[in-house]
């Protein structure tokens, strides 16, 4: 169920824009949930890029760590399965690569559901069961290289106090950093978007740590269904944080 991501500069000459649904019913089986790029950007405005399934912020460069901090997001009642996650990254927004961790913000069998987890691809993502999930809860994320090819990962519920650290492998090159509002692929096809609660607040974000002097052209928008169903803010003016809302409007950005 894997695919080779696209090449950022090859898709920005491309006007596709792949948007999916995905009618579920029942919860995704353990091991479906996957957090992936599908860039495919076309002719927009406000924005450096467009995804079927990522929208929010990313930085190309070299990169040996990234932190964030995020409210959760409520999400609304939908009549079919929808998701939404919220994370922040190393790798996969130009190569196949990707070490990540954030949160879920589900909805399916009739009911919300939050959870915290972490993924290295080309592995679906995993639960953190320590960390219990409700909206406008307060996280922080760490992703660091270490010696070699070992990577932590911490994240944090700011509002409980509980914290996750983990210690893995990851061999990628380290060439992007970001901070995104997904539609993860569940299965094998890039899940419906949920519906979250707007504005939700990406503060503030560090690459390499320091500030990752966030631009316009650094931004991309969520397109499904040939309607642009996320957007970010233009950044705030330390130009490390950011606000998203479902829809094409783009919010205010946050206050510094």
């Amino acid at each position: 169920m894997r695919e080779a991501t696209r090449n950022l500069s090859a898709a920005l000459t491309s006007a596709l824009l792949i948007g999916s649904t995905l009618a579920m019913t029942a919860a995704p089986a353990a091991g479906a949930v996957v957090h992936r790029p599908r860039i495919a950007a076309g002719s927009i405005s406000n924005a450096g890029w467009a995804s079927s399934n990522w929208s929010g912020y990313a930085k190309t460069g070299t990169f040996t760590s990234v932190t964030a901090a995020w409210v959760v997001p409520s999400v609304s009642t939908t009549r079919k399965a929808t998701y939404a996650s919220q994370w922040v990254g190393i790798d996969g927004f130009n190569n196949g690569s990707l070490i990540q961790t954030g949160t879920e913000t589900d909805y399916y069998n009739g009911s919300a559901h939050y959870a915290a987890w972490w993924e290295i691809l080309p592995a679906a993502e995993t639960v953190i069961p320590s960390i219990t999930v409700h909206p406008n809860d307060h996280m922080s994320a760490t992703i660091t290289k270490g010696s070699g090819t070992s990577w932590t990962i911490t994240l944090k519920n700011v509002t409980t106090g509980v914290t996750y650290t983990t210690t893995k492998t990851y061999a990628g090159p380290g060439t992007s950093a970001e901070w995104i509002e997904e539609a993860p692929t569940v299965g094998c096809l890039p899940a419906t978007r949920a519906t979250y609660s707007s504005p939700d607040t990406f503060y503030p974000g560090t690459a390499d740590g320091a500030n990752p002097h966030l631009a316009v052209a650094d931004g991309g928008v969520m397109i499904q269904q040939h309607r642009q169903v996320s957007t970010p803010s233009v950044p705030d003016s330390d130009t490390d944080g950011f606000n998203m809302s479902y829809g094409s409007t783009a919010p205010a950005p946050p206050a510094s």
